[in-house]
């Protein structure tokens, strides 16, 4: 009875980590597209980046 319990919570577990793992890997993708939708972004911006950006003479 005790490992039939425990063979369930297991099971359990198991699916779940599978849903969890899944949905890491989802967010991971949206994650890259949009790095890439910002790169592209600031590639057409007339923007300056950061590292780009002087300070005026009297700094």
């Amino acid at each position: 009875e005790q490992i039939s319990f425990l063979q369930n919570e297991l099971n359990q577990m198991s699916d779940e980590i599978f849903t969890q793992q899944k949905e890491i890997l989802k967010l991971n993708n949206e994650l890259i597209n949009l790095k890439n939708k910002i790169n592209i972004i600031e590639a057409n911006s007339e923007v300056l980046n950061s590292d780009e950006d002087i300070p005026p003479p009297h700094y």
